[in-house]
């Protein structure tokens, strides 16, 4: 009989091996080199993301080029073809061969040329990745070759056209520049051509990307249709002004709206210009066409700040159209932080965003005395809405009864639904405000107007900080971000000073009323103040300098009055002047902190302008300098230090302003246990005048776009008012 077959047979599923049975390797596994075919897959995967992605390659390389016209042609969304032509300088003979080799380039030679980067490709590794998922035909002609050249490409090398064939470039007849047949994209990653929903959509994608650089770049003729169709989709001609180009490809709506706008710091080496919708344009989605360095990326604070400079002109769920061209020096700008160049990163990004937002608000305001509103005239015999009935009118009806307009019908009353009214938001905070209800003392408000400070601008060079403890203390604020608490304060309203000695101010975010303990709020932004500015702070100058000795020994006199205990604090003063002394240059270097050879404090560092600390907590600060900074250990001395400059910055608690007894108001004072004195002085008025001025118009604005709102902050802010919530109480009642 002959044997059985020998099969195996698998362990059902569902049931739970034991140890034993568990074939574990008897070693671990050995770290092995991948294929390079196969590396290189993997990198141009992560660079040819979507055909998008490949023609944004190829058109860049096209500019760089010197090309003046761009010929386009997609079928089937780019998977099956994607082809351009163009009429740049085309590609030596000799340089074929290794063309589509990665990290070939005639833009870069070595690392540091990076800081002065100015093309647009500079890794050589778009044609590269595109050879190792696509058919690849290059076709080019230079100025002094008599014929053109064609190439096939595979995996990175020249192929032949059929099997059996040379692999060399052929020549053929042809016009000056080149032209790139990318065909069978991703046929060899079959994964990746199933995640793409439908061709249409990705010919959509790609007429955006097109569509941008015909904005863009100005003297260029685009032109893109469907392969074997006549009709063009994009016809840019290389003469067209930028108004134009935008009136050609996002529509007459647009163009006819736009403002222009510029803006240029030399402190901050960058010029902003471009062109942006005024108030009588707006759309459902937001669009910006943002060029860094004439490289088309993306940029989420920008785009979150445009929109909160627009929500002031804008009627709510409107967005605007912004194109922005911004130049940057080259030295400030990493762009290889991405593998598509998508994003881009550079310095000072929080103050270059808020100088476009301010030139951008500054035209629309200009333009916003008038709006255009779209009417539409009545044919004979339609009734008059009653909703559009003017003041006058209404006056005039009530002489007159067959003027009176009838209710209208039942089906045009459902169509023109009001919102609810739980769900207003008040949109224009300068209107009217809580505060303005409250009564106020004549004397209060003759004393009201808060002193201006005096600035002067010294220009000097910006201080690039590579310290790693700096980067280690701003990632921790980063990783201790709360984003809702975030969004409340990017979006908040401010509403009024509710205690200047509880320290509390109401705010209102969406249909939600909070109190927020800015006592503890500015601790924080001013620790997140020094870590962004590190090395660049500016300076409060004393007139006449001011002895750290006498100040440290008015602080260590008041603690020993205060405190219980018998502590001897006569040696603090000559401890701490001593310290400080031997760290004055870092601490001028870093800090700005000026300190004499002689122990005189010459400057203060200078966070905000705009807002000025109280200078009766100068003594505690420098004397806290002393035993609570930890001048051994980098990381923790520059947190410390900012630590306790951050709670100098603090605003002090002030009593609140006195009640008039009259309205009976002293007797829930007292109920609370809390008495205010019956009379103030002046100094004590001027600085409570001026610290809510200050609170209401200099921190709470720079909170929305600078203020990381972090985990510990959620004690501090507390919701006494949903308007959702009202509505839900006053219909119980």
């Amino acid at each position: 009989m002959a044997d059985a077959m020998e099969i195996d047979i698998p362990a059902p599923k569902g049931v739970k091996r034991k140890a034993e049975d568990a074939r574990f390797p008897p070693s671990p596994k050995r770290i092995k080199a991948l294929d390079q075919d196969v590396v290189n897959k993997i990198a141009a995967g992560e660079i040819i993301v979507a055909p998008m992605h490949a023609l944004k390659e190829l058109i860049e390389n096209a500019v760089d080029a010197g090309s003046t016209s761009l010929e386009i042609a997609v079928k089937d969304g780019g998977l099956k073809l994607l082809q351009i032509t163009d009429n740049g300088h085309g590609i030596n003979k000799d340089d074929l061969p290794i063309l589509c080799e990665r990290f070939t380039t005639s833009k870069l030679k070595a690392f540091e040329d990076l800081t002065s980067i100015a093309t647009y490709g500079f890794r050589g590794e778009a044609l590269a990745s595109i050879s190792h998922i696509a058919h690849l035909t290059i076709t080019t002609k230079t100025a002094d070759s008599s014929c053109a050249w064609r190439a096939y490409y595979m995996d990175g090398q020249l192929a032949p056209p059929k099997p059996g064939q040379s692999s060399d470039p052929k020549p053929t007849a042809g016009r000056p520049g080149t032209q790139i047949t990318v065909e069978d994209l991703f046929y060899n990653v079959p994964q990746r051509q199933k995640a793409f929903k439908s061709p249409s959509e990705e010919y959509a994608k790609i007429l955006d990307v097109v569509g941008r650089y015909a904005v863009h770049c100005s003297g260029v003729a685009f032109s893109c249709k469907k392969h074997g169709e006549s009709s063009m989709s994009i016809s840019v001609t290389p003469g067209s002004g930028t108004i134009d180009r935008i009136r050609q490809i996002h529509g007459g709506a647009v163009a006819n709206e736009l403002v222009e706008f510029e803006v240029n710091d030399k402190k901050w080496a960058f010029q902003a210009s471009g062109w942006a919708t005024n108030a009588n344009y707006h759309v459902k989605k937001t669009t910006i066409l943002l060029f860094i360095n004439h490289r088309s990326v993306e940029s989420s604070g920008l785009k979150s700040a445009v929109q909160r400079t627009y929500s002031i002109f804008l009627p709510k769920g409107g967005h605007p159209f912004v194109y922005l061209s911004l130049e940057i020096d080259p030295a400030r700008v990493d762009v290889n932080v991405h593998p598509t160049k998508r994003e881009v990163n550079f310095l000072n990004e929080d103050e270059i965003i808020k100088m476009i937002c301010d030139s951008i608000s500054q035209e629309l305001s200009k333009v916003d005395t008038s709006r255009a509103f779209t009417t539409q005239s009545l044919l004979p015999g339609t009734r008059i809405p009653s909703a559009s009935i003017s003041h006058s009118n209404r006056s005039a009806s009530s002489t007159s009864k067959s003027a009176t307009p009838r209710p209208p019908p039942e089906s045009q009353s459902k169509s023109a639904q009001k919102p609810y009214e739980n769900n207003l938001v008040r949109t224009d905070p300068s209107l009217r405000k809580i505060t303005s209800m409250l009564r106020q003392n004549t004397d209060e408000q003759a004393g009201s107007a808060a002193p201006e400070l005096v600035y002067n601008v010294i220009e000097r060079p910006h201080m690039q900080i590579r310290l790693a403890s700096v980067k280690e203390l701003r990632s921790k604020v980063r990783s201790a971000m709360h984003g809702g608490l975030t969004e409340v304060f990017t979006t908040h309203t401010f509403v009024g000073m509710v205690d200047t000695l509880r320290r509390i101010i109401a705010i209102q975010s969406g249909v939600k009323l909070y109190l927020v303990d800015y006592g503890m709020i500015c601790n924080e932004y001013f620790y997140q103040i020094g870590l962004t500015d590190f090395g660049n702070f500016g300076s409060i100058e004393f007139e006449q300098p001011l002895d750290i000795r006498a100040l440290i020994k008015i602080a260590a006199d008041i603690e020993m009055q205060s405190s219980e205990n018998s502590i001897d604090l006569s040696q603090v003063p000559d401890r701490v002047t001593n310290a400080l002394l031997a760290k004055r240059e870092m601490l001028f270097e870093y800090f700005n902190m000026g300190i004499s050879d002689t122990g005189q404090l010459t400057c203060l560092p200078l966070l905000v302008k705009g807002y000025m600390p109280s200078l009766a907590k100068l003594p505690r600060f420098l004397m806290r300098l002393g035993p609570c900074v930890n001048w051994v250990k980098e990381t923790d001395c520059f947190k410390t230090f900012l630590t306790e400059l951050a709670s100098f910055y603090t605003p002090e608690q002030l009593p609140n302003p006195p009640r008039d007894s009259s309205n009976g108001d002293s007797t829930a004072e007292s109920a609370n246990g809390v008495e205010n004195p019956p009379s103030e002085d002046d100094e004590t008025r001027a600085r409570r005048d001026q610290l809510s001025h200050m609170l209401e118009h200099v921190l709470f604005p720079a909170f929305k776009s600078r203020l990381v709102a972090t985990k510990g902050l959620l004690k501090g802010v507390v919701e006494v008012a949903n308007l959702k919530g009202l509505y839900r109480v006053f219909e119980r009642c």
